[in-house]
C-alpha cells in the first residue's frame, strides 16, 4: 500500500477501515477495538439502512461515523454525493463540519490521493463543502432547522449522520424529548431518499430519550433493516472493550478518578439508565399485565377512577387527567389493574363533567365506575355535579400531605407488586411516575396516587362500591408514610 498507489487506492476505496487506518493514522493512538471492527462493518454494509450507535465518552464513535465514514462514502465505492450531517446546536454541527474541511485541508495523503478539494457556502447559510471532483456535497444542520427538501442538485441526501442530538438539559422535560423525536420523524426521515442511509450515534441520557425510543423502534420491527448496537466501557464481565487504550481494571478506575461523578460514569460509560436521587418510583417495579382479570367473577371489587380536573383549554394551562383502575381481591390478596389510555389532556369544566360520566358508566361492570376527586376548593363543584347526575363518588382528603408523600405511599403498593399496568396505553403516566419533580406536568401523578391512597384505605374496603366503610381520616396514612421513609432503595 505504501508504495504503490494503484493498490493502495484499490484496497482503501472498498474497506472503510482500512480507509481510517491509513489517512486518519493520527487518529490512531491505540489499538482499535472489537467493537471498533464493528463499526466499520456497519458503515460498509450497505443492506443495513439504518443503524443507532450508542458508545461509551471518548470510544471515538464520532471520529468514525461524523470524520472518517463521510469522506469514505463519498470518495469510496459507495460513491454517494449527499451526506447531511446533524446535531443539537448548528454551532456543534459545524464543529463537526470543520473537522472534515481541516482533514480536506491539510491530510498530505488523502489530498494526493484523492484530491483536489475545495469549499463552497450555500444560500440557506448552513455550511457546506463541495468536492467537484466527486461531484459531492457534504452540508449541515442543527434540530433548530428544517431540513425537508434539501437537495445537492438531482440528489437528495444519500446519507444522513445524527451525531449527540441530546443532551442533558433538552431531556429532562417530556416536551424537550417529544421535540427532538417528532423533528427526526417529520423533518429528517423524509428528507432522504428511498434507499438513503441513517447512521444515528449517541449517549443514553434518559430512559425515555430519542436514543431510547429508536431503540424499542428497532426491536418491535417498527424500523426496517436497522441495527442498534451499545458498546460500554466494560463489558457484562467487567472486562474492559477496548483494551488498547484501558488493558485493565486499574486503567478503568483512572479513567473514572479524572472527577467523573457516579451517574455520569453510569450513565455515559456503563450506559446504564441512572434513577434520579429523588426518584420516588424505580423502572424495575412496573409490573404488566396481557390481560385484565375477568370482572365476572367473585373477587371483583369494582373499578375506580382518580381525577384531577383543570377546567381550562389554554395551551399553558395543567390538564386534567383521569386514571382508571378495576380491583380484584381484598385485604393481603387485593390486586390493582390500571386501565390503559387514561386521560390527559385540557378540558373545560362541563367537558370534564361529561368525560367522568362517560367513563364511569363504560368501564363500571355491575354498576358505575367509583369517581374519586380532591376535597379541595373548585373540585367540589364536580362532585356535586357527578352525584347529581347518580354517579358515586368518593372526596379524597390530604390534608398534611405534600404531592411527593402522596407519590411515596402509593408507590409502596407499586413496588410490592401489588399494582398491574398494561402493555400499552400508559406510555404518559409511566413517564410521569418515573419523572416525577423533572417533568413540566405531573397531572397523571396527582390522579394515580389519589386513586391509589384511596384504594388502600382498609385494604379496599373504603372504596367499596357499597356503603363507606372506612375512615378518610388522614391520621391513617402517618406510621405507613414515617416507615416508608426510611426506606431505601
Amino acid at each position: 500500500m505504501l508504495k504503490d498507489r494503484r493498490i493502495r487506492l484499490n484496497i482503501v476505496k472498498r474497506s472503510h477501515k482500512f480507509f481510517f487506518y491509513f489517512y486518519f493514522t493520527h487518529y490512531t493512538e491505540f489499538e482499535i477495538a472489537p467493537f471498533h471492527e464493528e463499526m466499520f462493518h456497519i458503515t460498509q454494509d450497505t443492506k443495513i439502512r439504518s443503524a443507532v450507535i450508542v458508545a461509551f465518552r471518548g470510544s471515538s464513535k464520532s471520529t468514525i461515523f461524523s470524520l472518517s465514514f463521510p469522506l469514505w462514502a463519498i470518495l469510496g465505492e459507495q460513491r454517494i454525493k449527499f451526506v447531511l450531517i446533524l446535531s443539537q446546536t448548528q454551532q456543534k454541527a459545524q464543529m463537526l463540519l470543520q473537522q472534515i474541511k481541516y482533514e480536506l485541508e491539510t491530510n498530505g495523503f488523502l489530498k494526493r490521493d484523492l484530491g483536489p478539494f475545495q469549499e463552497e457556502r450555500n444560500q440557506w447559510n448552513m455550511v457546506s463543502l463541495y468536492l467537484p471532483r466527486y461531484n459531492a456535497k457534504i452540508t449541515i444542520a442543527s434540530t433548530e432547522q428544517s431540513v425537508r427538501g434539501l437537495r445537492h442538485k438531482q440528489y437528495r441526501p444519500q446519507l444522513i449522520i445524527c451525531d449527540d442530538l441530546e443532551d442533558m438539559d433538552s431531556v429532562k422535560t417530556i416536551e424537550g424529548r417529544e421535540k427532538v423525536y417528532n423533528w427526526f420523524m417529520g423533518e429528517v426521515l423524509p428528507a432522504g431518499a428511498k434507499q438513503t442511509r441513517l447512521m444515528i450515534v449517541g449517549s443514553l441520557l434518559h430512559g425515555d430519550s430519542f436514543i431510547r425510543r429508536l431503540q424499542k423502534n428497532i426491536e418491535s420491527t417498527k424500523m426496517n433493516k436497522a441495527v442498534y448496537r451499545e458498546y460500554p466501557i466494560i463489558d457484562e464481565k467487567d472486562n474492559p472493550t477496548w483494551p488498547g487504550k484501558f488493558p485493565d481494571q486499574k486503567a478503568i478506575d483512572e479513567e473514572k478518578l479524572k472527577g467523573i461523578d457516579g451517574p455520569t460514569w453510569h450513565r455515559e460509560y456503563l450506559l446504564k439508565d441512572v434513577p434520579d436521587e429523588n426518584q420516588r418510583i424505580l423502572e424495575e417495579w412496573f409490573k404488566e399485565y396481557p390481560m385484565m382479570p375477568n370482572s365476572t367473577g367473585d373477587d371483583y371489587v369494582g373499578t375506580f377512577i382518580g381525577i384531577d380536573p383543570a377546567g381550562s383549554d389554554n395551551e399553558n394551562a395543567d390538564c386534567t387527567a383521569m386514571v382508571a383502575a378495576s380491583i380484584f381481591g381484598r385485604g393481603e390478596e387485593m390486586k390493582i389493574y390500571i386501565h390503559p389510555n387514561p386521560i390527559n389532556k385540557r378540558l373545560r369544566f362541563n367537558e370534564i363533567r361529561d368525560q367522568a360520566i362517560l367513563l364511569s358508566k363504560t368501564l363500571g361492570i355491575r354498576y358505575p365506575a367509583t369517581i374519586i376527586v380532591e376535597d379541595v376548593g373548585i373540585q367540589k363543584w364536580l362532585t356535586q355535579e357527578l352525584k347529581d347526575a347518580g354517579i358515586p363518588v368518593k372526596e379524597f382528603k390530604v390534608a398534611g400531605m405534600n404531592k411527593g408523600e402522596r407519590l411515596t405511599i402509593a408507590a409502596s403498593r407499586v413496588q410490592a407488586g401489588k399494582v398491574f399496568f398494561p402493555k400499552d396505553g400508559v406510555k404518559d403516566l409511566r413517564l410521569q411516575l418515573l419523572n416525577f419533580g423533572r417533568e413540566k406536568h405531573d397531572d397523571l401523578v396527582d390522579a394515580f396516587t389519589m386513586l391509589i391512597l384511596e384504594i388502600m384505605k382498609d385494604n379496599g374496603g373504603a372504596c367499596s362500591p357499597l356503603p363507606d366503610q372506612g375512615n378518610t381520616d388522614n391520621e391513617r396514612y402517618k406510621p405507613l408514610f414515617a416507615s416508608l421513609m426510611n426506606r431505601e432503595f
